[in-house]
């Protein structure tokens, strides 16, 4: 029997939002995107385009979130089958981590192979600016520590073994194309690669809480991705993620900044067109790999 917090997202319920989909929908995607806070654009460079509100998908979790759109958009991307989060779910909503998570296992089902997350995240990194694309290359789950973690409770063999490595989350192959790609694109000036650290929300962090991370090693901290990272590995398929580095953490008790959501739009609005640059030409070489095995 699952525990209460994971009801609605059992196998067999996911199995049959995955079906539902899948009947209302010829796209067959072999990528997921999920956007983050003021990146939903990149569900709109989608060619072929059909979409679902989550409020009309079975089972499906809602956003609340100011700059998540909420739709769920299959397309094409550049040839290639892909399904697009416009909007995420945090635990700060109110979800339990097993639905904030439970579209990563729907992709799984939908047949998606590689998944590419965006994220909005302060910067801890002194060297980073406000504007900075970091790739992230590892995380520290936070909420983990304290056992909040997705694959908490019964585990289903269905999905995955009961405890998956985290050692390579972070596809190394996509790391070095990003870097490639990113190059090719020029984007070397605002190009970073570092650590990820997620918190709990929604409250921003403290400057004890800034200092603490930036001494563990976290270059950027935000609120999401850490836990749809989990639960993608658990499934087996590859990740990528980014986050775009939208305001800079405050660590000096002197200082007169505050962290607040409207920047985050923002600057989302000043760099996403690079990053959806970035992911759409990352997607077309995926799809040449894919070729090539």
């Amino acid at each position: 029997m699952y525990p209460e917090s994971t009801v609605g997202c059992s196998f067999e319920e996911c199995s049959a939002t995955a079906e539902w989909l899948l009947s209302r929908t010829e796209i067959r995607p072999l990528v997921g995107i999920v956007c983050g806070s003021g990146l939903g654009g990149l569900a709109e460079m989608l060619k072929d385009q059909m979409a679902f509100k989550y409020s009309d998908i079975p089972n499906f979790p809602q956003s609340t979130v100011h700059g998540h759109a909420g739709r769920l958009v299959f397309g094409k991307l550049k040839g290639k089958a892909c399904v697009c989060m416009q909007g995420r779910f945090h635990l700060y909503e109110g979800y339990p981590i097993h639905k904030v998570t439970m579209p990563m296992r729907i992709f799984k089902l939908l047949g998606v192979e590689t998944v590419i997350l965006t994220n909005a995240a302060g910067g801890l990194n002194q060297d980073y600016k406000v504007g900075d694309i970091m790739i992230i290359k590892d995380h520290i789950n936070m909420p983990g520590f304290a056992g909040n973690n997705p694959l908490a409770g019964p585990n289903d063999e269905r999905f995955g073994v009961r405890f998956p490595s985290m050692s390579d989350a972070y596809d190394r192959e996509l790391l070095q194309l990003a870097q490639g790609v990113g190059a090719e694109l020029g984007f070397g000036d605002f190009l970073r690669e570092g650590i990820y650290c997620v918190l709990g929300g929604p409250s921003f962090e403290t400057i004890a809480e800034c200092r603490m991370m930036n001494r563990l090693g976290a270059d950027a901290v935000g609120m999401s991705t850490v836990h749809e990272v989990i639960v993608a590995r658990h499934c087996g398929m590859r990740v990528f993620a980014l986050s775009l580095i939208t305001n800079q953490a405050v660590m000096d008790y002197d200082s007169q900044e505050k962290a607040n959501h409207e920047e985050v739009l923002e600057t989302g609005q000043l760099r996403a067109k690079q990053l959806e640059r970035l992911v759409s030409n990352m997607v077309t070489h995926i799809e040449h790999n894919n070729n090539d095995a």
